[in-house]
């Protein structure tokens, strides 16, 4: 028995020193080699709080800035930290409700775990007031971020300029971690295509919390802080005056201008109309507009500039004799016998303004006067060119010209989402016309119609082309980044020159430049005129058409004007389209003299400041907008009633016919039943309701 008892004895003691062994070991790994329980101390003491950067201003040509930051708010949490909320009250600074209350600290604990996460974006300053006076009575684990956010003060340039917005999954997947959710990035314009120079750096400061989460302190007295760094500027060739008077121009009405220096491919100035205030995409403005703006049928967000597509028509012309030239199928003197209409492919098409082969004589007077015959004639002899063998090789070539002057290809301008129109391959015509088609087929090419489309930036560029004499350099924004360094590359490729045009000589040219100045002296450009500056431009009036009502409609015509001056030493180019505004030379043509004559003599003569304002008072919108929103937001209602049952939105499109009048008798007539009309087919004015009785048809 008593060996029995020493044995049991070994075996107790030889347990209790494994455990003790055991305990030894684990109390050596978190006293010594973990940091686990460390970091978690330190976690419930520390508060680490993240300090965003400002981001960096834009400037104009003169220096001015036009895009600069001010300071708000967001109301952050933490879910782990959230304790002992006086929730009633929390509610009424923030004006929700309790369930709106558990509803966004669901998401946060399902977006972002324990870390911190906006509670609510962009306080307006009434509700900053409100919570930076009350934010200690609400309870833990809420606190108030600074936030920089843009401010405008020309209130100037939203369609390039952009906005900026906090980031989603999508894009912290594609940064692989780098932007955190908080953040906020360019989401358009200048401020994405930007947003590595403009962004800065996150900084970190470290706060002692005590037994309550209240900041009580620096931790370490900011020793393990790190310092944010504020983002670079941007030097741009905007001239902020131009920009605000194109854009005043341009009220009530749709279409776009854009405004170049030859020299530089600098851009003066882009608006796209309808525009939009920069304003409105900032701070807490953002959500009330925003959805406004994308439910407008009149698309106020796109940028028309570089993503409208418009026949250039007879502003093509100049370009179309370039490449003729190059070609070494024309001289300067070659001329057209133009009766007035183009006979040559048997039907007489395309017909031109004037008769009578003298308006034609030489490409100067084809240029000046416009001429539709001699233009598509000339289209013909490019593409039909001997030298280069059959007709779809010679097409082919005609469209390498047209692209290397940017047409049908996307310039590589400094914003996202840039639109390359359309110079249709000869595969496109092969498929449409089963491999049997000639120049004949396609020669309103000639006179810049047919398939070809081209964006307002792409039709300005063609202006620096023909005043550099057969250069330009891809448009852009940015001059210069402040704190510019070797590792900055991505303003290279805007600096290089690109040669298009090697066999045209000066005297060819000439002949190109003279028939535009000659459209602005004694052509349909007349509206264009400046005193002491000579011009060169090209107007253009292209048919409208849409489809309304599952009908092919006529509308008024496009107005097209391009120009660029002084003649001797281009400084500005100009491109504006203004939808169904008529001839050419009606309202884009003034548009473009306005803004000429204020860039070159930094002023504009009392009468044409009288002029701005008759331009900019005239509403231009079309007549179809409004049937077509009503459309648009009575199918909208639809779909939301038919989801939700919910009749509140739908209500305001129904209009009722009078019910019948019961009869007092006690007969059992069967009432009347509502009938939806189809709202494809609504118009505003008519009602939306009948009265249907049961059994008709």
């Amino acid at each position: 028995m008593s060996v029995f008892n020493q044995s049991r004895s070994y075996i107790i003691r030889l347990i209790f020193i494994v455990l003790f062994l055991i305990m030894l070991v684990q109390l050596f790994n978190l006293q010594i080699a973990s940091n686990k329980y460390k970091d978690l101390a330190q976690e419930n003491a520390v508060f680490k709080k993240v300090i965003y950067p400002p981001r960096g201003f834009m400037y104009d040509r003169k220096g001015r800035s036009f895009v600069n930051n001010t300071l708000m708010y967001d109301l952050m949490v933490r879910p782990s930290e959230v304790r002992n909320v006086d929730t009633a009250y929390l509610c009424r600074l923030l004006e929700i409700d309790t369930a709106e209350f558990r509803k966004r600290i669901v998401s946060a604990i399902i977006k972002s775990g324990n870390r911190p996460s906006a509670f609510e974006s962009l306080l307006t300053p009434e509700k900053f007031g409100r919570l930076q006076e009350n934010i200690w009575r609400v309870g833990g684990g809420f606190y108030l971020q600074e936030r920089p956010i843009r401010t405008y003060p020309f209130n100037a340039g939203g369609h390039f300029v952009g906005y900026i917005g906090e980031v989603d999954s999508g894009i912290i997947a594609r940064s692989e971690g780098f932007y955190q959710r908080g953040d906020y990035v360019g989401r358009s314009g200048l401020e994405a295509y930007y947003e590595k120079v403009l962004m800065g750096q996150r900084g970190v400061q470290y706060w002692i919390k005590d037994n309550h989460n209240r900041l009580v302190g620096r931790f370490d007295e900011g020793n393990q802080d790190v310092k944010e760094v504020a983002g670079r500027g941007l030097r741009t060739y905007v001239d902020i005056d131009i920009q605000q008077l194109a854009e005043k121009l341009m009220q009530n009405k749709v279409g776009a201008v854009v405004a170049l220096e030859p020299q530089t491919g600098g851009i003066i100035a882009m608006v796209s109309g309808p525009n939009f205030s920069p304003d409105a995409l900032t701070g807490s403005n953002f959500k009330k507009y925003y959805s406004k703006f994308v439910l407008d049928v009149s698309k106020p967000l796109l940028n028309r500039a570089i993503k409208g597509q418009y026949p250039p028509v007879s502003t093509y012309k100049p370009i179309g004799g370039l490449v003729a030239l190059d070609e070494g199928v024309i001289t300067p003197s070659f001329g057209f016998p133009c009766g007035g209409r183009y006979y040559s492919c048997g039907h007489g098409k395309p017909a031109c303004t004037h008769a009578g082969g003298g308006h034609a004589a030489n490409l100067r007077l084809a240029i000046a006067n416009s001429c539709n015959a001699y233009f598509a004639h000339v289209y013909r002899m490019s593409v039909d060119n001997p030298r280069i063998g059959n007709v779809k090789d010679g097409y082919q070539r005609w469209k390498e010209y047209l692209n290397n002057f940017g047409l049908g290809i996307r310039l590589g301008v400094d914003l996202p989402s840039e639109d390359k129109g359309n110079i249709p391959d000869s595969s496109v015509y092969n498929k449409v016309y089963r491999n049997s088609w000639n120049s004949c087929t396609n020669l309103t090419l000639g006179i810049g119609q047919d398939m070809m489309l081209s964006t307002p930036l792409q039709l300005a560029n063609a202006m620096c082309l023909i005043a550099n004499k057969g250069y330009y350099y891809t448009p852009h924004f940015v001059k210069s980044i402040d704190g510019e360094t070797k590792e900055d590359t991505i303003l290279n490729k805007f600096r290089q020159r690109h040669d298009v045009l090697t066999k045209v000589s000066d005297t060819a040219f000439e002949a190109i430049i003279a028939g535009m100045q000659d459209v602005v002296e004694i052509g349909t450009a007349k509206s264009a005129k400046i005193p002491g500056i000579n011009v060169c431009a090209k107007t253009g009036t292209a048919e409208n058409y849409k489809i309304l009502d599952g009908k092919r409609i006529k509308l008024k015509d496009n107005s097209v004007f391009v120009c660029f001056a002084p003649r001797e030493n281009p400084k500005i180019a100009i491109a504006v389209v203004v939808e169904n505004a008529g001839y050419g030379g009606t309202w884009a043509g003034p548009i473009s003299a306005l803004l000429m004559e204020k860039y070159l003599n930094d002023t504009l003569r009392p009468e044409r400041v009288k002029e701005v304002e008759r331009i900019a008072a005239a509403n231009l919108m079309p007549g179809w907008l409004a049937r077509e929103q009503y459309v648009y937001d009575s199918t909208r209602a639809r779909e939301w009633f038919k989801i939700t049952k919910d009749s509140s939105y739908i209500r305001k499109y129904l209009h009722r016919a009078a019910p019948p009048q019961p009869k007092k008798d006690s007969s059992n007539k069967v009432p009347g039943k509502i009938v939806y009309k189809p709202f494809d087919m609504m118009l505003p004015e008519k009602n939306y309701l009948l009265i249907k009785k049961r059994g008709t048809a």
